[in-house]
């Protein structure tokens, strides 16, 4: 148990810093057409692209993965900044580069696999450690990926630390009441660099 309370201080003190990395995310929003907000990808370190231009296989690559300084490389037009921006303004940025070599080029930029989306799970759950978050995944389906609890674990307390908008936010989950159906609700969707503590 001092351990686990170790790690539980440890992770709070080092959430509560200011980190630039807590606070960037993967998903953007912008309004659509009615004024409503809808989520775009943003592309991030790690993420692997597949980029086609259309007749132009010279110009297109299957797999290019989104180097730690957030560059990809690409046939002619050496290294462009990757990280921080959507699929479809780096279509765009690709496009308008090879107009120089190639006539009217049609690109497209699809991400192959988000793995720049990660979360993290700590405590008294078999495999602790991070995890990609390749899809839509709940705290629940987060501790079977980890394998389950320990027969230390306090499935009471459980806290998930997140960063939205810039500010730190703790969501306390009751694990027995969720699977119990008293508290449904609490059994949120991870986010990118999510960090879950079981104490």
């Amino acid at each position: 148990m001092k351990k686990t309370t170790g790690i539980l201080l440890i992770v709070i003190f080092l959430f509560m810093l200011p980190n630039p990395s807590f606070s960037q995310s993967n998903t953007t929003k912008i309004p659509n057409k009615n004024g409503a907000s809808s989520e775009i990808y943003i592309i991030g370190s790690g993420d692997i692209l597949e980029i086609v231009t259309w007749r132009e296989p010279d110009f297109s690559r299957e797999e290019i993965i989104v180097r730690l300084d957030g560059k990809i490389s690409f046939p002619l037009i050496d290294d462009l900044v990757a990280a921080g921006r959507t699929p479809t303004q780096l279509k765009f940025e690709i496009q308008n580069r090879l107009g120089k070599f190639v006539s009217d080029p049609n690109v497209t930029v699809t991400v192959r696999s988000a793995a720049s989306k990660r979360f993290y799970i700590l405590g008294e759950v078999t495999e602790t450690g991070e995890y990609p978050l390749t899809k839509k995944l709940t705290v629940l389906q987060a501790f079977a990926i980890a394998g389950g609890f320990t027969e230390w674990a306090s499935k009471k307390e459980i806290l998930v630390f997140r960063t939205e908008n810039g500010q730190n936010k703790v969501i306390r989950v009751n694990y027995k009441k969720i699977v119990k159906g008293e508290d449904a609700d609490l059994n949120v969707l991870l986010k990118p660099d999510d960090t879950i503590v079981v104490p």
